[in-house]
């Protein structure tokens, strides 16, 4: 896996709207917040261009990463939100621009497509983390700034990462690459020509929001038939917010428990990153890492994030 160079102070980020539309004033506000962290934020009118539920055209948006990418003096990519549109991007992106720009592009959500296209068309390392509006708008509420200035910034392990929240649902240890993202878009990706197909022996990081307890269980069948699973040897859930049966007849707990008491490998629940209750936490995809579902359940990002730029 290729990873993208490190992240400096003072370095130029570009905005991206790769999905739907987002809010001007949460848009300020994050680029209020990113400006504070030492980045120059960078962006253009197309950022704001609009269709019924996209943020613009494909071509524009799309083009806007190749730019990015292209440009010599922008060293990474952040998006401004998810919701719905980048899946719509991929037959206009170029796997070659992106592995030669090495830059890190951070998201969650419906950029969860834009995730699988950098790591498993790529091979390229890309980061599940907080976006501008909903997560860098909202401060140290909205987003761990810790673990996201670690893994885009320093060329060293994250190490262990053992939140509060995370339980044991299947104990045992287990390595390999990190892959992964929102479940919906993992399973809508299968028979297209970017599938999320991960290599053998990897783990998998899936979260979700707002899908309750039979569609969870539908989206892992999915996966369970389209051979995904056979690919895992660990599996790690975020906290699946918001998938509870309404009333509390079955949680989201209890119904991946379920559909996985087959699974041979360890696995954990309820990890903050992605749609998560409070700060979202930054995971990069593609590097090795290991699961501890075991006394203190913890997942261990053992190879750095990033490399320093020359």
């Amino acid at each position: 896996m290729l990873k993208p160079y490190a992240l400096r102070s003072g370095d130029r980020l570009a905005l991206v709207a790769p999905a739907s539309g987002f809010d001007r004033d949460a848009f300020d506000r994050g680029v209020a917040e990113i400006r504070r962290l030492g980045f120059e934020p960078v962006y253009d009118e197309t950022v704001f261009a609009r269709k019924p539920f996209v943020a613009g055209d494909p071509a524009v948006r799309a083009e806007a990463l190749r730019r990015a990418w292209r440009d010599p003096s922008i060293a990474g990519l952040l998006a401004v939100r998810g919701g719905y549109g980048s899946v719509q991007l991929l037959p206009l992106l170029d796997p070659a621009e992106a592995r030669a720009s090495r830059k890190p592009l951070v998201g969650y959500s419906d950029v969860t497509s834009l995730l699988t296209f950098l790591t498993i068309n790529c091979g390229m390392v890309g980061f599940h983390g907080p976006m501008l509006v909903g997560r860098f708008e909202r401060g140290a509420d909205g987003y761990d700034p810790d673990s996201f200035l670690r893994s885009v910034m320093r060329a060293e392990p994250l190490g262990p990462l053992s939140p509060p929240s995370l339980e044991v649902i299947k104990p045992g240890d287990a390595r390999g690459r990190l892959f992964g993202g929102t479940l919906t878009q993992l399973a809508a990706s299968l028979g297209t020509p970017y599938a999320f197909l991960p290599p053998p022996g990897c783990l998998l990081f899936l979260e979700d929001v707002g899908e309750r307890p039979y569609r969870l269980d539908r989206l892992l069948m999915q996966l369970r038939l389209g051979r995904v699973l056979d690919r895992a040897d660990g599996i790690v859930f975020s906290e699946l917010r918001d998938c509870d049966e309404p009333g509390g007849a079955v949680s989201a707990r209890a119904a991946v428990a379920d559909a996985l008491q087959d699974f041979p490998g360890p696995i954990l629940f309820g990890f903050p990153s992605g749609h998560t209750t409070g700060p979202t936490m930054t995971l990069p995809f593609g590097v090795e890492a290991r699961i501890v579902a075991q006394a203190r359940p913890a997942l261990i990002i053992e190879e750095a994030a990033v490399e320093a730029r020359g």
